[in-house]
């Protein structure tokens, strides 16, 4: 188990108060909504199909209103990696990657550098003029979290990254996550189905009813950083994931 020193409390860069959603058909996706994301806090969403995990994340990325409540997000540093890497296909990994820096106006050796730089931290270096065919689905996601990376983003939002990937290609990308994590330090909301993805990457879990959705149970997650690969084998990982999945079934009833 990792026993390193565990992320500090920076300035707060996502705060949900009493937040609420509630659509134009009648329909309730969030009620009562309270959560907060530090720089330096990995704080990872589980709930069931359809409680409104993706549109809480959505609020907190500016594309959706809330109805009700406060919500604040430091959006000055946004990164936001979504369920499918979302590439342009006629473009090259490193063009992909300065494309977010393109649309922002940085100038054009600055965002050479600055991609260059993200390729090195994904472990994508070698690979720079590949088009995203060419590249597994693992590896389009690291384009997708490097892309992101050039913007030295406060805050990052992740929509279920890794959900359509391989077991072993998704417990690689975790690892790697939690490399970036431990060397950056942004703060993170992550949406995810697995407890063990959950348990694994976070600083803190949030449990999540079935619909409306409403924050049953929050669990600190103890381990430090970074983590390493076999921590998911020891009976402290199994115990805090067995806990987790209880307030998950509790909560869905």
């Amino acid at each position: 188990m990792a026993t390193s020193d565990s992320p500090g409390q920076g300035e707060v860069v996502l705060s949900f108060v009493d937040v609420a959603k509630t659509y134009p058909d009648g329909t309730t996706a969030l009620e009562h909504v309270d959560l907060e994301v530090r720089r330096g806090d990995f704080v990872t969403v589980v709930g069931p199909s359809g409680c409104g995990k993706s549109t809480l994340l959505r609020i907190a990325s500016g594309l959706e209103p809330h109805t009700a409540g406060t919500s604040t997000v430091d959006s000055r540093h946004l990164g936001y990696v979504f369920q499918d890497a979302t590439l342009l296909p006629w473009r090259t990994v490193a063009q992909n990657v300065e494309l977010v820096a393109e649309l922002s106006g940085r100038p054009k050796n600055d965002r050479k550098a600055a991609a260059k730089d993200a390729i090195d931290l994904v472990g994508l270096t070698g690979f720079e003029k590949h088009l995203p065919r060419q590249l597994s689905g693992g590896m389009r996601m690291r384009v997708s979290l490097a892309r992101s990376l050039t913007l030295a983003p406060d805050l990052f939002l992740f929509d279920e990254p890794f959900g359509a990937l391989d077991e072993i290609t998704r417990e690689r990308l975790n690892d790697e996550l939690i490399r970036l994590f431990s060397t950056q330090r942004f703060g993170a909301l992550f949406i995810t189905h697995s407890v063990s993805e959950a348990v694994y990457l976070s600083t803190e879990v949030v449990v999540m009813s079935g619909r409306p959705g409403r924050v049953v149970q929050t669990f600190d997650v103890p381990f430090g950083y970074p983590r390493s690969p076999d921590l998911r084998f020891t009976p402290e990982f199994a115990a805090l994931s067995g806990e987790v999945s209880r307030a998950l079934r509790e909560g869905h009833s």
